[in-house]
């Protein structure tokens, strides 16, 4: 078995032993000029630290070439990477007076999400903002680069795992964005003990009613588990257990597995029913978890310090050699 993940000309090459490596090596050196770089390292920016148990993923160097770019290496440092209050508005605040510097920053924070999602949420907020930047705008920007400031050396850790189950967590922020009074939802998914896959994103439609938008929340994570589990399939690593989805609105819960339509749901769109039809088929199971225990609260709300930190760990979130909560 041999996997090869190729982006323009970087390459990284698995195999299930080391002389099907050095064959497959020798066979492209015929076709193409390349180089054995040797065990794994880098990758587009991403550094790669090997232990027995782990990888370890981090972008230190590139966190530090981005405090270089905007001069801000002795900048005070932030315990966290957005504080408590209501969302950014787009109403408040004078324009930015360098909007493509601000552009350019909260790209580069975009990908240093790959191996810190703790920051997703904040950087999807500053985001939002990008073609009409003002003040406060850039306050909350750095306000982000103050946070990694006091945590430079994080990274994102993957475990070796005896199991092989998709466990997801979602959440939603009813009506969370000021001017739109759209919510923000926000999941993460587990491959054993693993983070794969996550996201904080503002909904594309207003939902009349938490329910609705909790729901739509669980069906975009089943949207996701259902594309990993085609991935992996893919792969030869079958999932045969179903996905767990967990949620903290009981009414959602509901949704997902009564198929009766009445007064106060006919309003939801069809299209995000096909959650029930995973759950008919013994695909997913949604069950749930305590608002306290909800995860995915990081990736849709500003949280207070020390929950953040518990859930940053849980994200499989620290530094080179410390545990995590999910151990």
């Amino acid at each position: 078995m041999a996997y090869l993940l190729l982006y323009v000309d970087d390459i990284i090459l698995v195999t299930s032993n080391d002389l099907l490596r050095k064959r497959l090596l020798t066979m492209f050196s015929q076709e193409f000029a390349m180089k054995d770089l040797g065990p794994l390292r880098s990758f587009l920016g991403i550094s790669v630290t090997r232990s027995p148990e782990r990888l370890f993923l981090d972008q230190h160097a590139y966190t530090k070439d981005i405090f270089h770019r905007v001069g801000l290496s002795d900048c005070n440092m932030a315990a966290t990477h957005v504080d408590t209050s209501a969302k950014l508005s787009s109403k408040n605040g004078k324009p930015y007076s360098n909007p493509t510097k601000y552009r350019s920053l909260a790209g580069a924070l975009q990908y240093l999400t790959f191996t810190r999602p703790d920051i997703s949420y904040a950087v999807q907020q500053v985001c939002l903002h990008m073609y009409d930047p003002k003040d406060i705008h850039m306050l909350a920007l750095k306000r982000i680069l103050r946070y990694l400031q006091g945590t430079p050396t994080l990274g994102l850790h993957i475990h070796k795992s005896r199991s092989t189950s998709l466990v997801a967590f979602t959440d939603a922020d009813w009506g969370g964005c000021p001017d739109t009074r759209r919510s923000t939802s926000g999941y993460c998914v587990y491959y054993g003990d693993t983070l794969i896959s996550w996201s904080s994103k503002r909904q594309a439609t207003l939902s009349r009613s938490s329910a609705e938008d909790e729901y739509r929340g669980v069906a975009n994570v089943v949207v996701e588990s259902c594309w990993l589990r085609n991935l992996l399939l893919e792969l030869k690593c079958p999932i045969s257990k179903a996905t767990l989805v967990f949620c903290d609105n009981i009414s959602a819960i509901y949704l997902a597995g009564n198929p009766v339509q009445h007064q106060r749901t006919k309003h939801i769109e069809l299209d995000i029913h096909f959650v029930r039809e995973k759950v008919a088929k013994g695909q997913v199971r949604i069950l749930h978890v305590p608002t306290r225990y909800q995860i995915a609260d990081i990736f849709t709300k500003g949280l207070p310090r020390l929950l953040f930190e518990e859930f940053r760990s849980s994200l499989g979130i620290s530094s080179p050699n410390a545990s995590t909560a999910r151990e």
